[in-house]
């Protein structure tokens, strides 16, 4: 590849010009041996650099020159990769470090560099990406702390992505301690006014995108939870105030770690604005001896001039081929039911094979046995850290469980919470020191439980012994990890080992069978993070399957994280969490847009519903690489309607979503939210059948009959179990340019009478819509 047109990276003369497809990124070392950062956007030449520099022909009032003699030389206006403290720079640092001669200020300037094949891989138990890269490697020392820095800049050109990592190194005689260490540091230097946007909320109402303006000081984005948290998501994107779904300047960023974390953007009195992301430095304390080095997590940087939509595409591809294990890189994920919604505690043999013949009859692909299953587990306050299995529930244990799931025609899966121990359990009378504790202070408890300590490598062993055998023994293709409460009462290097214990022990487990297909979860999406994806290919998005609430947290997560990654289910209705009453087919239609499970009786459908899951799941498997992995665009329609389109990889295909949340009386016309075609190509359009129960029309349906029956009497609600109204068909020939532009669709029900050519109306509804590209215009 030539390296001056192509991706990749160049190096001359003290430039460094990184190279991906869309974006260009560069700084260079000045004269008193300073990375500045020149320029991150849209693809430029190398030669573009002094150009694009900050020109430095002025002092600047009462700021402090770094040297003597040369007062435009200023670290606190200069555009930087790496900064420190105490040589004048006042804004945030990325390194806080007490130096082998005990001083606070540090100085790390140029020494060598190195371009190396491939991502550098690390030598500690941090997940990172992996696949076709590039890596720089910049070596930067300061002689008297005592330290050397090593800044890794890695090139994923197939996604798109630039990612960054620090390691600091130990290099004097004696011991030295830091409490922060981020993985990068960057100088954006914007004309534009900037909007943070980041992912918060908590349980159940997880990845809700927050946007803050900018307008100095610093905003922080962290978790201090000691995992990445439900209530801020590592990840988060500065976009210029203009930039929309398509358009405009979007940089995202995201961090490879499963901890606490703390990101900022901080906005100077220029218009400059310093990100940083890292671990956490709350309460953080890290001694390396002499010869000893710190790994910090990878980061993820990504630019995208083609807005919010273009940032989520590279970043989408990014964990898709570079960060789920590789076995399930673009493998399809089947179609699950869930047991726990469905008994919770309350279930044995009977229950669950009733439900998984059920499941198997409709099309599911996997049964999921859910929490129960071991020790005296009927309720959350007891059996955590057991693996016995309960044989009051399963006579024939989970070997015959799972023989006879497997007879269906299913895989099998299992639930586990390896992580945490309930006191009343056998694990906790033999080894309460093995809990997590605050010294000294009575523990306290989540969900009745606590912690195991990750960092002893004797609990590590106890864990990997147990859910092993299980794996080697019973005929498992799904495992469920779950973890249910936040850390507390201990410092953040502890939390950090904490996590490299939980990564070596996962890499312990499933390295060797990476057929299992593993799912996270913790209380839902309490670690949606891409340390987590590098060991599980799929987590569990939220405890809430409410799909009008699932609109807005698998919107928010959409931004950082691809279809493949997100778990969702068809859960019952009225939902437990809000107790919305919601259509089955728009429960499904949002489900849709993830890996689709479901997580209700199957025992208890109606005749009419079943027929409905049958064919959703019939649908879902003709189209399941374009939901899971096609390329993602965003719509929002006015009223609150939201639009998703998944386009496959080869564009022959499309999946448009229209959701509705509340309707209103006198309906506008509406145009499909269709999105990413190709505006020359001819496309067919068609509804992908659906139904409405008939208790949907309340006494409307009266009207409707020869018979005057009652709606709420015995004979409707009989014939409701056996019989559903179909909801309108539409279909189209079209071409791409028509469906951008947003092609008309049939009125919806306005109060004046049903007829199959009337789509149905009611808060929360929805359609899917089957686009094929069947050749281009003339």
């Amino acid at each position: 590849m030539n390296m001056s047109q192509g991706s990749g990276i160049s190096c001359n003369k003290g430039l460094f010009h990184l190279k991906t497809p869309k974006s260009s990124y560069l700084f260079r070392i000045t004269e008193q041996g300073h990375p500045e950062h020149i320029y991150y956007g849209p693809r430029v030449r190398s030669e573009d650099a002094e150009a694009l520099a900050l020109k430095r022909n002025c002092q600047y009032g009462t700021s402090v020159p770094y040297a003597p003699g040369d007062g435009e030389y200023c670290l606190d206006v200069l555009p930087l990769e790496w900064s420190g403290e105490g040589r004048g720079d006042y804004r945030p640092s990325p390194i806080e470090l007490r130096g082998a001669d005990g001083g606070f200020t540090t100085d790390f300037r140029y020494v060598s560099h190195r371009r190396l094949p491939g991502a550098a891989r690390m030598d500690c138990p941090l997940p990172q990406a992996r696949g076709a890269a590039q890596t720089l490697e910049i070596l930067l020392r300061d002689a008297q702390a005592g330290a050397e820095l090593r800044l890794f800049y890695s090139v994923f050109p197939q996604a798109d992505v630039i990612t960054r990592r620090a390691e600091l190194k130990n290099v004097s005689k004696g011991e030295i301690e830091f409490s922060r260490l981020m993985s990068f540091s960057l100088d954006i230097c914007a004309d534009a006014p900037l909007v943070m946007a980041t992912l918060e909320g908590g349980w159940i109402a997880e990845a809700h995108m927050k946007e803050r303006r900018l307008t100095g000081g610093t905003v922080v984005n962290e978790s201090r939870t000691g995992f990445s948290s439900n209530r801020v998501n590592p990840a988060f994107l500065l976009r210029e105030e203009s930039a929309d779904e398509e358009h405009g300047r979007v940089w995202g960023f995201n961090l490879v770690y499963s901890g606490g974390h703390h990101g900022s953007a901080s906005q100077d009195a220029h218009g400059c604005t310093r990100v940083m992301s890292g671990i956490n430095p709350a309460r953080f304390r890290w001694q390396l001896a002499p010869g000893e080095s710190f790994c910090s997590p990878e980061a993820v940087l990504c630019f995208s001039n083609e807005g919010l939509g273009g940032m989520s595409r590279a970043m989408h591809r990014f964990v898709n081929r570079h960060i789920v294990p590789e076995y399930w890189a673009g493998r399809p994920r089947p179609v699950l039911a869930n047991a726990w919604e469905a008994f919770m505690f309350d279930y044995d043999e009977d229950k669950l094979l009733g439900m998984a013949k059920k499941a198997s009859r409709l099309g599911a692909e996997l049964f999921v046995l859910d929490d129960g299953w071991f020790g005296v587990r009927d309720d959350d306050r007891a059996g955590l850290g057991d693996y016995a299995v309960n044989r009051k529930k399963l006579p024939g244990g989970l070997e015959g469980l799972s023989r006879r799931v497997r007879a269906m025609g299913m895989d099998f899966g299992l639930w586990f919470e390896p992580e945490a121990v309930n006191p009343e359990s056998e694990l906790f009378r033999a080894h309460p020191d093995w809990a997590v504790g605050d010294a000294g202070r009575e523990p306290v408890y989540g969900r009745n439980e606590l912690l195991l300590d990750l960092t002893r490598p004797e609990v590590r062993d106890h864990i990997a012994e147990n859910v092993a055998k299980i794996l080697d023994t019973v005929d498992i293709s799904y495992v469920k990890w779950d973890m249910n409460r936040h850390m507390a009462g201990r410092d953040g290097a502890f939390m950090h080992r904490y996590i490299l214990g939980l990564y070596e022990l996962l890499e312990r487990i499933f390295g060797p069978r990476p057929e299992i297909l593993v799912e996270s979860c913790a209380s839902g999406g309490n670690r949606f993070d891409l340390g987590m994806l590098c060991h599980t290919p799929q987590i569990w998005a939220s405890d809430d399957t409410d799909p009008i609430e699932r609109l807005d947290i698998q919107k928010g997560l959409s931004y950082f994280y691809p279809l493949s990654a997100m778990g969702a289910h068809v859960s019952a209705a009225p939902h437990s969490q809000t107790l919305r009453d919601t259509p089955l087919e728009t429960r499904y239609n949002v489900a849709c847009f993830g890996c689709l499970g479901y997580e209700l009786d199957l025992r208890g459908l109606t005749a009419a519903q079943a027929r409905q899951v049958k064919e959703q799941i019939r649908f879902y498997k003709a189209h399941r690489e374009t939901f899971q992995f096609g390329e993602l665009w965003r719509a929002s329609p006015p009223d609150g309607r939201e639009g998703f389109t998944v386009v496959s990889e080869n564009g022959r295909e499309a999946v448009c979503g229209h959701f509705h949340r509340l309707v209103s009386a006198a309906p506008p016309m509406e145009s499909l939210p269709a999105a990413g075609l190709e505006p020359e190509a001819v496309y067919e359009v068609s509804t992908r059948p659906q139904r409405m129960e008939l208790g949907g029309f309340g006494r409307l349906i009266g009207h409707a009959l020869p018979v005057k029956l009652p709606a709420d009497g015995a004979v409707m609600r009989t014939v409701g179990k056996m019989y559903s109204l179909p909801d309108s068909r539409e279909e189209y020939r079209a071409s791409g340019a028509a469906l951008l532009a947003g092609i008309r669709l049939k009125n919806l029900f306005n109060g004046a009478g049903y007829n199959r050519d009337v789509r149905l109306p009611g808060d929360f509804c929805s359609n899917l819509y089957l686009i094929t590209r069947v050749g281009k215009t003339k």
